[in-house]
């Protein structure tokens, strides 16, 4: 009797593997002080179906530490469980917050164990001050000074590597350029639209802009471009 694979005799998974298809966009980008996450909010179900508008892509691990996801919903949601409860038992146990490099590594394992389903963007600020860590979706990891996952990653990657001359940015730069990547891969890539999140983090802590504050951020793209 032929032994049952959850990978390849799963269709979604067949249909994942053969096409690479990651509906969305997602950036990730180092700044001297901290880590600028932005993302799209548009969730595709197939390959054309726009099944929510307002879907949330960044979020929040610890008081210092987010993630960023693009493709199954359900084993994205899975990982962040996951993480969450590691960073916290850490942080019971030791007293503090546990390393950026350490929950990169736990993503690793935890996607390693898995179908091959999503990628991820970890980053965040702790002793060693701010990173970025890229986990694919066969769980290797490399750290970054920016970074994009999704369908629409070729054309964000673009923007970024145009647009960040210098080694590090400030924050309001990194701000500025994270947004119009996304922004960017919103106008050529179907599978990435509707909305876009900003999530900051730095020495104080988690923070995500609110609605008056990426509308200021949209006018400053837009003088730039």
């Amino acid at each position: 009797m032929k032994k049952y694979n959850p990978v390849s005799d799963n269709s979604i998974f067949k249909e994942m593997q053969n096409t690479g298809k990651w509906g969305t966009t997602t950036v990730g980008l180092v700044y001297d002080k901290g880590v600028v996450f932005s993302t799209d909010t548009r969730v595709i179900a197939g390959s054309t179906f726009v099944a929510h508008k307002k879907g949330k892509k960044v979020l929040q691990i610890s008081d210092h530490s987010a993630i960023t996801i693009a493709g199954s919903v359900a084993f994205a949601q899975n990982l962040v469980d996951i993480l969450r409860i590691e960073a916290r038992a850490f942080q019971l146990e030791r007293g503090y917050e546990i390393t950026i490099k350490a929950l990169a590594n736990i993503a690793s394992i935890a996607l390693w164990r898995s179908p091959p389903a999503i990628q991820a963007i970890i980053g965040g600020y702790d002793m060693f001050g701010p990173s970025l860590f890229q986990i694919d979706p066969y769980g290797g990891v490399t750290q970054e000074s920016f970074v994009s996952t999704g369908s629409g990653s070729p054309v964000a990657l673009g923007v970024l590597e145009s647009r960040l001359k210098k080694e590090t940015a400030n924050e309001k730069e990194a701000i500025e350029v994270a947004v119009e990547a996304i922004l960017t891969a919103m106008s050529r890539d179907t599978a990435t639209g509707n909305d876009f999140d900003v999530a900051i983090i730095n020495e104080k802590g988690y923070h995500e802009l609110k609605e008056n504050e990426k509308n200021e951020v949209l006018k400053a793209v837009k003088r730039v471009s």
